[in-house]
């Protein structure tokens, strides 16, 4: 699963890939935005923290046992999200979207439109 995590963040246009917290996290940014963080959960297994609307994160951690408040993060408005297999990775696709399509949206307007362009 964490090939295809990092697949399909890799893949999203205008993303950087860095690494300032070591080796083993990986920070998936945006316009210098980060929009996804893995690394490796406590205990076993990945966690990967994702921006979210408030309202829609506090809905996915009452709905998935995998889903909660960000690690490290502002609680509001990130979530952990566990890589142990109980959320589809489609779901989790998802969630990436919605995190990357919140960074893509508070860019400013320049930046914003030179990713779209490359969209097309």
């Amino acid at each position: 699963m964490k090939d295809q995590i990092i697949k399909y963040c890799s893949k999203k246009k205008g993303v950087t890939l860095v690494y300032p917290f070591g080796p083993d996290t990986l920070v998936y940014k945006l316009g210098g935005k980060m929009f996804a963080l893995l690394f490796e959960g406590r205990g076993d297994g990945l966690d990967l923290n994702l921006k979210c609307d408030p309202l829609i994160a506090a809905n996915l951690r009452e709905q998935h046992e995998a889903v909660r408040p960000g690690y490290h993060m502002n609680k509001e408005h990130w979530n952990t999200v566990r890589i142990d297999g109980s959320l589809p990775v489609s779901d989790i696709y998802d969630m990436i979207d919605h995190s990357y399509d919140l960074i893509l949206q508070k860019l400013p307007k320049g930046v914003r439109e030179s990713i779209q362009d490359r969209l097309v």
